[in-house]
């Protein structure tokens, strides 16, 4: 199952387990809410929905560079919290063998984002319109402020 894990750049460190446990996914309860909406729309629903949870991640941590990260990880096993169409709960620690790509704010979305994180309706609504950058897991070093 691909999760999307919501984290920050301080806390994404190559090669050592990833001690997250709550993600976003594909589950029924999306499907059932977005009918006719293709796999690749939903897949962007999970991860705009862990991309949204960075925002609460930052907003607790002081020292965090401002950029929302999102792990995008095939897991085994996660399970889906009702109540919740993208919330799932991972059972196992995710490897970097698993993780599958990072996505990452482009640095200019700093202001944005921290405006975002500190309840700016303004921010929120300039973050919808920005995409995430892909990047591969052998680029995580060369993630800005990474």
């Amino acid at each position: 199952m691909r999760v999307y894990l919501p984290t920050t750049l301080d806390r994404l460190r190559p090669n050592a387990d990833l001690a997250l446990t709550h993600a976003h996914a594909v589950t029924a309860e999306l499907r059932a809410a977005l009918p006719g909406t293709d796999d690749e729309g939903l897949e962007y629903a999970a991860q705009s929905a862990a991309a949204d949870d960075c925002l609460t991640l930052l907003a607790t941590s002081r020292d965090a560079p401002r950029l929302r990260v999102v792990v995008a990880a095939d897991v085994e096993a996660a399970a889906p919290v009702p109540g919740s169409p993208t919330v799932v709960v991972v059972r196992t620690p995710v490897s970097f063998d698993q993780v599958a790509c990072v996505l990452v704010d482009e640095p200019e979305a700093a202001r944005d984002v921290a405006a975002a994180a500190a309840g700016d309706p303004q921010g929120l609504e300039r973050l919808e319109e920005r995409d995430l950058l892909w990047y591969d897991v052998s680029e995580i070093g060369f993630i800005p402020g990474a």
